[in-house]
């Protein structure tokens, strides 16, 4: 698999330490590596981590994902290693149907990356394109509860609380943030 773009393709985003752009073939080591780290997946789905073949999976979804709505999940790498970190970005939470329709955005950063700011600002550069290049009116997103870092994310974005609910898929009770943009 040496690319998962389309011939459509996203530009990439830039900020000051991150290049946002579509997945490519070589991304899966990086991101079969991200998911294997328990402390990061501790309030990903489930809670368990994601083997290389499964993120391969995630990877090919992720592809299909950009192919039908024309947005979705960049790979975060950062701009001075080239390394990638993680991703942010653009989904349909179809997880969690009692807000649909809906627009979520969201972000994974390997454990390493942590503590830094990289998810506010990867995710600030996701809420613009959202705003000005996409022309949505509203996101979503949403986090297990207990997860106080994603939610200072959130809140750092200009999301409040929504709701708190139950995930049908896992029984875990997560949080929903919302904007208006």
């Amino acid at each position: 698999m040496s690319e998962l773009t389309s011939s459509g393709g996203a530009v990439p985003l830039e900020t000051a330490r991150l290049r946002l752009r579509r997945w490519r073939g070589e991304d899966l080591d990086g991101l079969a590596a991200v998911n294997a780290q328990p402390e990061v997946m501790r309030y990903i789905h489930d809670g368990r981590t994601l083997d290389r073949a499964a993120t391969a999976e995630r990877l090919a979804a992720y592809a299909r994902h950009w192919d039908e709505h024309g947005f979705g999940l960049y790979a975060a790498e950062l701009r001075e290693t080239g390394e990638l970190a993680g991703f942010t970005g653009l989904a349909v939470p179809t997880f969690l149907p009692e807000i649909m329709p809906a627009v979520e955005i969201g972000w994974r950063l390997g454990r390493a990356h942590w503590g830094r700011g990289l998810a506010t600002e990867a995710a600030r550069a996701v809420v613009a394109h959202a705003r000005v290049t996409l022309g949505l009116r509203r996101l979503v997103s949403i986090h297990v509860v207990g997860n106080e870092a994603s939610a200072g994310v959130m809140v750092k974005l200009g999301m409040a609380v929504e709701r708190e609910t139950v995930q049908p898929d896992t029984g875990r009770r997560v949080r929903v943030y919302a904007m208006d943009l």
